[in-house]
């Protein structure tokens, strides 16, 4: 079915170009433009999708016509693409975890075996390993900072546990106790930031269980989650050393 099109504005005369439109169902901005075919300006562009083009307008054409305002909808993505975002990110992704407890650990024969006081028994060469070790060899940075109870739950002792194996295959995990996250003024959510420019955010249910993920690439809040980073690592403590201060469950 065709788009149903409005021209919102023109700044060229009767020449054609450049012009911007609305698309009236969708709310989406086509841009028309001079066409950027140069190897060289193209070899600059980052992420461009086989049938997606590049245009070029004037400055003043957006700043005259673009929509100053927009309604916000959630960007949901699939969690094959979250899964795929691990391999695609160019240089860092560093996590937040803020729950008590998370449904899909409990359903794994690791959380058994470590709730009955046994080895986890952690296979260091499972699929999500052996990514992990693949990808931290081209040289990516993975980082969490866990946020912990006092006294922790046995969901956060069992990932104090986990720990070692994310360690193991490349990541660096460090662990903040809950009131150190609240007198620093973190957000209590989970969320992903990739390449300091884009946030995963991992939306859970009442039962713990992860629903779905939102992309976010809104600049205030990139460069907010930016701040949260910062100051959520500088505080937090490398997980070995945070495990002796943690007292025993017994």
């Amino acid at each position: 079915m065709a788009r149903r099109l409005r021209i919102i504005g023109t700044n060229s005369g009767n020449d054609g170009c450049p012009t911007l439109y609305e698309d009236l169902d969708t709310g989406e901005v086509l841009v028309q433009g001079d066409v950027v075919t140069g190897p060289d300006d193209l070899a600059q562009l980052r992420n461009v999708k086989p049938g997606e083009g590049v245009v070029a307008v004037p400055r003043v054409l957006l700043a005259d016509f673009a929509p100053r305002e927009a309604d916000k909808v959630p960007v949901m993505i699939g969690f094959d693409e979250f899964g795929g975002m691990f391999r695609t990110f160019e240089h860092t992704a560093w996590r937040l975890e803020t729950r008590r407890r998370y449904e899909s650990d409990e359903e794994t024969e690791t959380y058994r075996r470590f709730v009955r006081g046994e080895d986890a028994g952690w296979d260091l060469d499972d699929p999500w390993c052996a990514s992990r070790r693949e990808q931290a060899a081209l040289g990516k940075r993975f980082e969490r900072v866990r946020i912990v109870d006092d006294p922790p739950t046995p969901g956060q002792r069992y990932l104090l546990d986990n720990a070692r194996r994310n360690s193991a295959v490349g990541e660096d995990i460090r662990n903040l106790w809950r009131s150190e996250a609240e007198r620093l003024r973190l957000p209590a959510e989970d969320f992903w930031l990739f390449d300091s420019r884009v946030i995963a955010r991992l939306h859970f249910d009442d039962d713990d269980r992860m629903t779905g993920v939102e992309l976010i690439t809104d600049p205030v809040q990139v460069v907010r989650a930016c701040q949260v980073r910062d100051a959520a690592w500088h505080h937090a403590v490398p997980y070995d050393v945070f495990a002796g201060q943690v007292p025993s469950a017994e």
